[in-house]
């Protein structure tokens, strides 16, 4: 039997625009996933490792023009945001170079031998060293940021891991063209190109994450997809770490005294954010609580007005929008929902941002209105009015982990008056990032993100965004009463690469 194409289809029209490659047979998974592992040596100098990160960086910028417009013919995200995206992804290879050059990543502890210790101490020197191949599977939302080019291929090789990318349907043309480009960053420096691997098609993916050679891997999409995939890599005769972001609600807690004091700031803001990008964010804020009364009034008026001008835009997909239309219908259908801005079909390859309302009461008892607590991707919010504190905290008990949690306080309360804190300790037991009067689209790339959070945000407790993302790459090994002429150069006494490290209990930089 012949290979599927893969095509590249326009969602603006919904036709196909070329056929771009085929799907991977499993013998070209296997070949692919070997080219990767021959690749290994290839990045254990972390001079070399890091100037290959920067030429990839340099060349992708240097073709902006050409990938930009590849991805807004696949994703019609547009070249705005997509510009942007791009020089978010470069600055991403960037500062894993920077990483790199410093080895604080390493984690170098050594201890010599202490014989009054009790048990006595022998000579122990311990480091992190790269897992091995990792499989990459990339989101369909993000093509540059969290795809081909994105923080898990991004801080994977900056590990030292070689990558097999599975390509998003949504993108084919866009990730061959960026895998061209980053394989040429390889040559300059002598690296394989086979350090970096792309393979289309779905059971592909499911080849990929069996593969004996494959020693971990990252994934962002929905829970469905990523479950089966977490599963899967559980389920291999040896396990391997499994790093998914599926889905989150992202909830945002606006209180009666911020609402009162700038209601129209809120709903414009919350506007913004839950239809930037077409409501296709990670982070979107999918359910809000806004007081009962005259202030929660005020706010949602506002909202009104802001969602109502927004323009209708086409998702990344056909099915995506079907999926969009579907599940908003079936929410607006519930009892005691209603509709002040309808969402749904704005037209044959388009969607119509809206939201809904709801009692939060009827959200704190097990029933039909559960559909509301699950994420709905697109250009909507869920809006639940309380009468108390106590319905917000009933809602709250409810919800699954997210990637994000966020708390709309009056000036008052954020100076530490009324229950901003104790909201606040009941958000951050649900959410890897916690926001206070902001909003949380828009995941800033620096040492102290963390994107990530309890399942089914992610299936782990890693970020997958910041610098610490490299630590789902790496394992740690101790050589015990090794002579220093056998160790490796970052564990040998007079830190002969200048690595910061733990020395006999101090920290030296």
């Amino acid at each position: 039997m012949a290979a599927a194409p893969v095509w590249s289809v326009d969602p603006r029209t919904g036709k196909q625009r070329e056929q771009v490659a085929v799907e991977a047979t499993p013998q070209e998974v296997d070949q692919a996933v070997h080219a990767a592992q021959a690749a290994r040596p290839a990045l254990a100098d972390r001079t070399v490792r890091a100037a290959f990160l920067r030429s990839a960086a340099e060349l992708l910028a240097a073709s902006e023009e050409h990938l930009v417009e590849a991805a807004d013919a696949e994703t019609a995200l547009g070249p705005v945001r997509l510009t942007g995206e791009l020089a978010r992804t470069c600055y991403q290879l960037r500062a894993f170079a920077d990483i790199v050059d410093e080895g604080a990543f390493l984690d170098v502890v050594i201890d010599h031998p202490d014989a009054t210790a009790t048990p006595p101490v022998p000579d122990l020197r311990r480091y992190k060293i790269p897992l091995g191949v990792v499989a990459v599977y990339a989101a369909s939302n993000f093509p540059f940021a969290f795809s081909v080019p994105g923080g898990d291929t991004a801080s994977a090789l900056a590990a030292g891991c070689p990558v097999v990318v599975k390509a998003h349907p949504d993108h084919p043309a866009t990730s061959e063209l960026v895998a061209a480009t980053i394989r040429r960053a390889a040559a300059r420096h002598g690296i394989p190109e086979g350090v970096l691997g792309l393979v289309h098609g779905f059971e592909a993916g499911l080849e990929l994450v069996r593969h004996p050679l494959v020693a971990a891997a990252g994934f962002t999409g929905s829970v469905r997809g990523g479950r089966a995939l977490f599963d899967a890599a559980a389920a291999r005769p040896v396990p391997i770490p499994f790093h998914g972001e599926l889905g989150s609600l992202n909830p945002v807690v606006i209180t009666e005294a911020a609402a009162a004091e700038r209601a129209d700031t809120i709903g414009t803001g919350l506007a913004g954010s839950m239809t930037l990008g077409v409501g296709q964010f990670c982070v979107k804020p999918g359910l809000v609580f806004a007081p009962r009364g005259e202030a929660g009034d005020a706010l949602v008026k506002t909202l009104t007005a802001a969602v109502s001008d927004t323009e209708a835009g086409v998702l990344l997909d056909h099915r995506m929008r079907d999926n969009f239309v579907a599940g908003v219908t079936a929410r607006a259908e519930l009892p005691e929902v209603e509709a002040p801005v309808t969402p749904g079909a704005g037209g044959d390859h388009t969607v119509a941002p809206g939201f809904l309302t709801v009692p939060a009461a009827r959200l704190a008892e097990d029933g039909p209105h559960d559909l509301l607590l699950e994420e709905c991707f697109g250009p909507v919010t869920v809006v639940a009015r309380y009468g108390s504190a106590d319905e917000v905290t009933a809602v709250l008990s409810r919800l699954p982990g997210n990637l994000s949690a966020t708390l709309q306080l009056s000036e008052g309360e954020a100076a530490g008056e009324g229950r901003g804190a104790e909201l606040l300790a009941e958000l951050t037991p649900l959410a890897g990032r916690v926001l206070v009067n902001g909003w949380p689209t828009g995941v800033a790339v620096a040492p102290a993100q963390h994107h990530g959070g309890p399942y089914p945000a992610t299936t782990s407790t890693s970020t997958s965004v910041g610098g610490t993302a490299i630590e789902r790459w790496l394992r740690p090994v101790a050589y015990q009463t090794t002579p220093e002429a056998l160790l490796p150069p970052e564990l040998r006494d007079g830190n002969p690469l200048g690595l910061p490290r733990r020395y006999n209990g101090r920290l030296e930089h």
